[in-house]
């Protein structure tokens, strides 16, 4: 199931961008999407599952950073590799297999070494990252929408001010 967002203003964004060194609007772009995305962290922090030595780690491993884990990044190169976005973030656990194991659940199955033989019954999915995201998704578009335009703003007026103060 695919999730679309359409966003307007691209290019007049894109156009103010542009007067800008590159390092100093990608700088920009990181501060707005972290700032943006630190509620939905927030989010899925408080609906991660706890009260399991498996899960206990889990809500403090989320996190909005732009790096992934050595696995992650692989995964993430492999999946985007013709894509050259100017500047990502990512929000979400870090690189622990139970993640993806209390977000969608296992099957039942057949242990393998220490238990090998045995039956796991499975565990059910207790979701916490797409429930964030459904709750959340709005409102972070709302903030970048908002925080987005009045960043580059900022940054262009302190970039054409230093520029101004560099000619006298």
């Amino acid at each position: 199931m695919g999730v679309t967002v359409k966003i307007e203003g691209l290019r007049d964004l894109e156009r103010e961008l542009a007067k800008l060194p590159k390092s100093t609007g990608k700088a920009a772009l990181r501060r707005v999407l972290k700032k943006a995305a630190t509620p939905l962290a927030e989010d899925m922090r408080s609906r991660a599952p706890t009260g399991d030595t498996a899960t206990d780690d889990l809500a403090d491993s989320i996190a909005v950073s732009t790096k992934l884990s050595t696995r992650q990044a692989r995964l993430h190169r492999r999946m985007f590799r013709n894509d050259r976005a100017a500047v990502e973030m990512f929000v979400g656990p870090g690189p622990l297999p139970q993640a993806v194991y209390a977000e969608f659940g296992t099957a039942p199955h057949i242990n393998k070494g220490r238990y090998a033989g045995t039956q796991h019954p499975g565990t059910a999915p207790q979701p916490f990252v797409r429930p964030a995201w459904d709750a959340q998704r709005g409102p972070m578009l709302a903030r970048l929408r908002a925080d987005l335009w009045a960043e580059i703003r900022k940054t262009v007026k302190r970039a054409e001010a230093r520029a101004a103060k560099a000619k006298r």
